[in-house]
This record gives C-alpha cells, structure tokens and sequence, in this order.
C-alpha cells in the first residue's frame, strides 16, 4: 500500500518509490518510542512522510542553480507546480474510494461548477439529493484524504 502511494506521487518510478517508502520506515524506526504511543497515527503519519519526500525529490530534481536570486517580495506563498501535481495525484487517488454517485456529484458541482438547480437538473434528482450527497461526498473525500495523511 505504501509502495503503490509512493509510486503515484512519483510518476510510477519503481525505484524512486522504494527509496521514499524506505526512508520513511527508516524515519519511523528512529522516532518508534514517540510513535509507539499512539499506533493508530502511523499509517498517516507515514503517507504524510512519504508525501513530503515527494516534494522535496520532486524540487531537488527541477532545481538548477540560480544566475538571479528570486525577489522576496514576489513569493506570496503560493503553492509550486510540483506541490499542485501531488496534491492533485493525491485527490485523485482518493477520489477512487467514493462511490460513483459521490465522484459524480463533486465532477458537477466543484469540478464543473455547476449549481444545485443545474446539478439537479443534469443528474434528474432533486435539489435536496444534490445537497445531500454533496456534503456526503465531500465528507468521504475527507476521509479518503485522511486515510492518506493529507492534511491541508
């Protein structure tokens, strides 16, 4: 399970994968009397580790030396490309755990943006349905992204 999380965050790179599920066990040896504590914390807190491996690989490996140093100013905390492509791999993937129902009405709401009405419409439900599975789909997509150690 560890592997194949890593392995979508890394672009399906069997290698690269391993070594981040391995410096993460690796990192959870060190700290096993902190996490021995609560065992229920982690499996998260590995895919949590797992997570930020990825990105700081994924910086390391597209980072070149600098001719201009970058203005201060102009980094306003915006999230980097490589920080948007494993969030993105990361909603995807859990995305997979919903029910079609769930994964339908999320496309037309937040993806498509469309509205209750239009939602209803589309779908030929009622517009209480559409509210109602909404807020169910994005408490199980909550959920699925806990599962994973996403916190955001």
């Amino acid at each position: 399970m560890l592997l194949r999380y890593a392995s979508s965050l890394v672009g399906n790179d069997l290698h690269w994968a391993e070594d981040l599920v391995q410096e993460a066990v690796l990192r959870a040896w060190r700290n096993i009397d902190v996490l021995n504590t609560d065992a229920a914390k982690l499996r998260p807190w590995l895919f949590t580790v797992i997570r930020h491996l990825a990105i700081d690989g994924h910086r390391s490996r597209g980072s070149r030396p600098s001719e201009v140093e970058q203005d201060a100013s102009t980094d306003h905390g915006v999230p980097d490309e490589t920080e948007r492509v494993v969030t993105t791999q990361v909603v995807a993937d859990a995305l997979g755990d919903l029910t079609p129902q769930h994964r339908e009405i999320l496309l037309y709401v937040h993806y498509l943006g469309k509205s209750v009405r239009e939602t209803a419409q589309a779908l030929g439900i009622p517009a209480g349905t559409v509210k109602s599975r909404t807020y169910k789909a994005a408490r199980a997509l909550r959920a699925a992204l806990d599962r994973r150690g996403y916190t955001r």
